[in-house]
Parts: C-alpha cells; sequence; structure tokens
C-alpha cells in the first residue's frame, strides 16, 4: 500500500520494448525480481525494496523517482506554490493518475495517486 508523501516507485528509462525486456532480464537474473508488465512499454516489481519499473515510452534519459499522494490535486498546488515547475501535466494510466515537475534546482519527479478525477 502506498503511503502519502512518500517515494513509492523508482523507474528506470529504456529506449524501446526490446531495451525494457532486457532490462528486466538483468534485474530478474541477479536480482531473482519478478515483473508485472502493463503493455509492451512498461513493467514494474513490488521486489525491489522500493517499488521499481522500467519504461520504454522514450521521454526520460535518468532515473525517475515517483512519490505517492491521496491528494494530487492538492500536492500539485503546493508543487507550484513552493517555485516547482510542472513538466507533463496530470494524465490517467492504468491504476491512477499523475504529474511531473521540477523542483527550483531542476531535478525532475513525478506525483501519483490512485484517485480518479
Amino acid at each position: 500500500m502506498a503511503t502519502h508523501n512518500k517515494i513509492d516507485l523508482i523507474e528506470f528509462p529504456v529506449s524501446s520494448a526490446a531495451q525494457l525486456q532486457q532490462t528486466k532480464a538483468f534485474f530478474s537474473s541477479v536480482f531473482d525480481w519478478k515483473y508485472t508488465d502493463w503493455g509492451d512499454d512498461y513493467s514494474d516489481t513490488t521486489e525491489s525494496g522500493t517499488n521499481s519499473g522500467v519504461n520504454a515510452d522514450g521521454g526520460a534519459s535518468m532515473p525517475l523517482t515517483v512519490i505517492y499522494s491521496a491528494d494530487l490535486e492538492k500536492t500539485k498546488a503546493l508543487v507550484l506554490k513552493n517555485g516547482g515547475k510542472i513538466t507533463t501535466d496530470t494524465y490517467s494510466f492504468p491504476g491512477g493518475r499523475r504529474f511531473h515537475f521540477t523542483e527550483p534546482n531542476g531535478n525532475e519527479l513525478a506525483v501519483w495517486s490512485e484517485q480518479a478525477e
């Protein structure tokens, strides 16, 4: 179960579905992690300590830290109020919604919630 305002997920970016399969195979062989596939371009695991995912959407070049929020809109307003910048507006995905932002010094993070709007 996700906890409000806590890091919930680290996503590792790859460039293609083939690279996603290669990264999954690596982590499975080295650390014995089991993955759940969510289409051809996303897989995740709860066996990596902090949840982790492999994302082949081509949008990121560095691992992405994802924080859970019980109130996505309130968290988004606080990000903006405190000098953060939205880099990807709120969108839906299987299981919830999320947005991406940078904090004042440029580090990109994402916030997700199970709530629907």
